[in-house]
C-alpha cells in the first residue's frame, strides 16, 4: 500500500508558505518603519498597552530590578555603554520579526527530532508494537535535516537580534559573556550545529536506507543493523540534544542557566512528536489508508501523549520550584520577567501542557477516539509552541511581545514547509514495513 500526496495538499503546503511569507515579510516591515526618529512618538501611542509595565516605572521594586537584569541589552550595560530607554525598546521591536521566525522553525524541527528519537527507541527496544507505525515516523523525520538547516539559516540571519553573545559591542563590555566566550562564539556555534545535524541525519539516512531493504531481502540483517545504530544514535543524541538546547534556546539569556534545561526541551519535542504521529496516522488512515493501524495503537500513542505531558510537568516544576524557591536574583530574573510580562502565555502554557492532556487522556476509553486525541493533540502542539515562544521572547522582545503578523506568518511558513517534506516523503515508500520481523505482532496488537 503507497500513499500519493494529492495535488490538493501540494497547493495548500504551497498556500501556507507564501502568505506565511508575505505576512512575515508584512510585519518586518511595519517593525522596521519604527526608527530612531520616532520612536519617542510610537511610545507615546502605545504607552499603556503593552504586556508589563516595569520598563516605564524605574522605583518598582525588587521585580524591576530583576527585569532590568534580564533584559537583553540592559543586562550586558555597564557606564559608558547604556542605552536610552528608546533605543532598548527599538532594539525590542525590530528584533521581533527575526525571533517570531526562529521560534516557528525550531518549533517545527524539534518536532522531527522528537519522532526520531521515539522512533529510535522502538528499534532499539525492539519494541512489537509499533512497527506498523515506522513509516509514519520515517516521513516526519524527513524534516530533520532541511528543518535544521532552516534553523541555522535562521540564527546566522537573526544573528545578535537572537543571541546577544553575537554582538562584538555587547561582549566586550559584558564580563560574564566574555568568561563564556569559549563556548559562546560564532564559529564554534556553527561548527557545534553542523555536527549535532549531521549526526541526526546520518542516522536518520541509514535507518531508513536499512528499513527499506529489510522489505525486500531474505533474513533480518538489515533489522540488526538498525538495532545496533539506533543503540549507538541514541547515546549521541543524549549529549548532543543536550548542547543544543543550550546553544539555540539557553543562550538566548547567555546570564542565566538551569542544569535541567536539556531534559526540559526534550520531554518538550518528544511529546510534540509523538503527537504529530498520531494526528498524521489518524489522517492517513481517514484516508482509507493504514487499515492495519487499530484503535490499540492509537490508545498506546495516546498513553505516550499523556504520559510525557505528565513528566514535561514534572521537569517544568522542579525547575521553577527550586529556582523560585532559592530566590537567587541573577536565577529568579527568569521567570520573573516571564510571569510579569507573559502572564497569559506562561500560564496557558502550563495549563495546555499540563491540566489539558490530564483531563482529555486520563480515560482510557477516549485515547481510543480519534477525534478526541485529535483534539488534545492541536492543545498540546499549541502549547508547546507557547513553550517555545516563553523560551525565546522575553530575552529578545521583552514586554513588547505580541500574536501577530510576524508570528502567525512565520508559523503558516514553516507549517507549509513541514506538511511539503513529510507528505512528499510518505509518498517515497510503501505505508508498511513488511519486512520487519514484530510485523505480525504489531498487526495483531491489541490492548
Amino acid at each position: 500500500m503507497e500513499y500519493k500526496i494529492s495535488n490538493r495538499l501540494k497547493i495548500a503546503s504551497i498556500i501556507l508558505v507564501v502568505l506565511g511569507g508575505l505576512l512575515w515579510g508584512w510585519g518586518y516591515m511595519s517593525s522596521h518603519d519604527v526608527t530612531e526618529d520616532n520612536i519617542s512618538e510610537y511610545m507615546n501611542d502605545s504607552h499603556g498597552e503593552g504586556h508589563g509595565d516595569a520598563y516605564h516605572n524605574e522605583d518598582n521594586g525588587s521585580a524591576s530590578a530583576y527585569k532590568v537584569e534580564s533584559s537583553q541589552d540592559e543586562d550586558h550595560a555597564e557606564e559608558g555603554h547604556k542605552m536610552s530607554h528608546e533605543e532598548h525598546v527599538l532594539h525590542q521591536i525590530h528584533n521581533r520579526p527575526y525571533a517570531a521566525l526562529y521560534v516557528a522553525a525550531f518549533f517545527f524541527f524539534m518536532i522531527a527530532l522528537g519522532v526520531l528519537a521515539f522512533y529510535a527507541i522502538q528499534y532499539a527496544a525492539q519494541a512489537g508494537w509499533s512497527p506498523v507505525l515506522f513509516r509514519v515516523m520515517e516521513g516526519i523525520t524527513s524534516y530533520v535535516l532541511p528543518g535544521g538547516i532552516l534553523v541555522l539559516l535562521v540564527a546566522a540571519l537573526g544573528g545578535s537580534h537572537i543571541f546577544i553573545w553575537m554582538d562584538p559591542d555587547v561582549v566586550a563590555h559584558d564580563e560574564i559573556i566574555q568568561a563564556k566566550e569559549s563556548w559562546l562564539n560564532k564559529t564554534w556555534f556553527f561548527i557545534r550545529a553542523i555536527i549535532f545535524l549531521a549526526g541526526w541525519s546520518l542516522y536518520r539516512y541509514f535507518s531508513r536506507k536499512f528499513s527499506l531493504a529489510q522489505d525486500t531481502v531474505e533474513g533480518n540483517s538489515n533489522f540488526k543493523k538498525n538495532f545496533r545504530i539506533s543503540a549507538g544514535f541514541l547515546v549521541f543524541y543524549i549529549y548532543t540534544e543536550s548542547m543544543m538546547s543550550w546553544d539555540w534556546i539557553m543562550s538566548v539569556d547567555p546570564h542565566w542557566f538551569s542544569t535541567l534545561f536539556g531534559w526540559y526541551v526534550f520531554a518538550s519535542m518528544f511529546v510534540s512528536g509523538i503527537t504529530v504521529i498520531a494526528l498524521i496516522t489518524i489522517y492517513l488512515k481517514s484516508k482509507g489508508l493504514l487499515e492495519f493501524v487499530n484503535d490499540s495503537h492509537l490508545h498506546d500513542l495516546a498513553k505516550f501523549m499523556f504520559g510525557i505531558s505528565i513528566f514535561w510537568t514534572y521537569l517544568w516544576f522542579s525547575q521553577f520550584m527550586l529556582i523560585w524557591y532559592s530566590n537567587i536574583p541573577e536565577e529568579v530574573t527568569y521567570f520573573v520577567s516571564r510571569i510579569e510580562d507573559y502572564k497569559l502565555p506562561f500560564f496557558g502554557m502550563v495549563a495546555m501542557n499540563f491540566v489539558f492532556p490530564l483531563l482529555l487522556l486520563m480515560n482510557s476509553d477516549y485515547k481510543r477516539i480519534p477525534w478526541f486525541v485529535v483534539m488534545a493533540g492541536i492543545v498540546i502542539l499549541c502549547g508547546h509552541y507557547l513553550d517555545v515562544f516563553n523560551m525565546i521572547m522575553p530575552a529578545t522582545v521583552g514586554d513588547r511581545w505580541y500574536i501577530g503578523a510576524p508570528e502567525i506568518g512565520a508559523i503558516c511558513l514553516f507549517a507549509g514547509i513541514f506538511l511539503f517534506v513529510v507528505f512528499t516523503a510518505l509518498s517515497k515508500a510503501p505505508l508498511l514495513a513488511k519486512g520487519n520481523p514484530f510485523l505480525k505482532e504489531s498487526e495483531n496488537f491489541h490492548y
